[in-house]
C-alpha cells in the first residue's frame, strides 16, 4: 500500500492529501495565513468555483481533497483493473479537469452552512481602529494570534495581532483595539485601555 501512494504515478495526489491535512492543521492552531483574509466577490472569474462564497482557504482545501482523492481512486481502479497505473503526465490533468467541478459542488455547499464571513474587498489599512477579539491562540509580541474584526460593510474579517505593548499578552476571547499595521500583522492594545479613548470605530 506504501508504494501505491509513493509511487512516482501517484505521489502529486498523495502529496495534496497531505498538504490539505496541514492547511487544516495549521489553521486549527491558529497559524495559517497571516493576512486579513480578504476574499473575491461574486464578479471574481473564479466565482464559479465558490470563491466568494466561502473563504478562498475552503476553496483551495476543497480543491486539494477532490483532486487527492479522485487521482488516487482513479490510479487504484486501473491498477485493478489493467495491471498498471497511468502515467503522472496523464493522470494528474484529467484529475484536475475532474476535480474542478468536484470543487465547485462542495464549496457551493459548504456555502450554505458556512457564513459568508470575507465577502468585502477593502484595503486592509481601514481595519485601524476597529475593535477586534482574539479567535485563536495566544497573542504576545513576536507571536500573533488570529483575531476577528468587523468592517464598516458590517464583514467579519480574519487576521493575525499582536500586542503593541512588549509586556501584553492576548488570550482567546480578549477584546482589543486595532491600533496600527505593520505588514501583514496588526498591533493592537486591550479595548479598555486608556488610549480607546482617542480612537473610534
Amino acid at each position: 500500500m506504501l508504494d501505491f501512494f509513493g509511487a512516482s504515478e501517484t505521489i502529486v495526489f498523495s502529496g495534496a492529501i497531505v498538504l490539505m491535512f496541514l492547511i487544516g492543521l495549521l489553521e486549527a492552531i491558529g497559524l495559517g495565513s497571516a493576512t486579513v483574509d480578504l476574499d473575491m466577490n461574486a464578479e471574481s472569474p473564479l466565482a464559479w468555483l465558490g470563491v466568494g462564497e466561502v473563504p478562498l482557504l475552503i476553496v483551495i482545501v476543497a480543491f486539494l481533497a477532490a483532486f487527492g482523492v479522485i487521482g488516487l481512486a482513479g490510479q487504484q481502479l486501473l491498477l485493478a483493473s489493467t495491471g498498471g497505473l497511468a502515467p503522472a503526465l496523464l493522470a494528474v490533468p484529467a484529475a484536475v479537469l475532474a476535480a474542478l467541478p468536484a470543487t465547485s459542488v462542495v464549496a457551493r455547499w459548504l456555502g450554505r452552512i458556512i457564513p459568508r464571513d470575507e465577502t468585502t474587498a477593502i484595503d486592509p489599512s481601514m481595519m485601524v481602529g476597529k475593535t477586534a477579539t482574539i479567535l485563536v491562540g495566544r497573542a504576545a509580541r513576536g507571536s500573533p494570534a488570529r483575531a476577528r474584526a468587523i468592517d464598516h460593510f458590517g464583514q467579519a474579517h480574519n487576521l493575525m495581532v499582536e500586542p503593541d505593548n512588549d509586556d501584553d499578552i492576548f488570550g482567546e476571547g480578549t477584546h482589543i483595539l486595532l491600533v496600527r499595521r505593520e505588514g501583514n500583522v496588526f498591533r493592537a492594545i486591550l479595548h479598555d485601555n486608556p488610549r480607546f479613548s482617542n480612537w473610534t470605530n
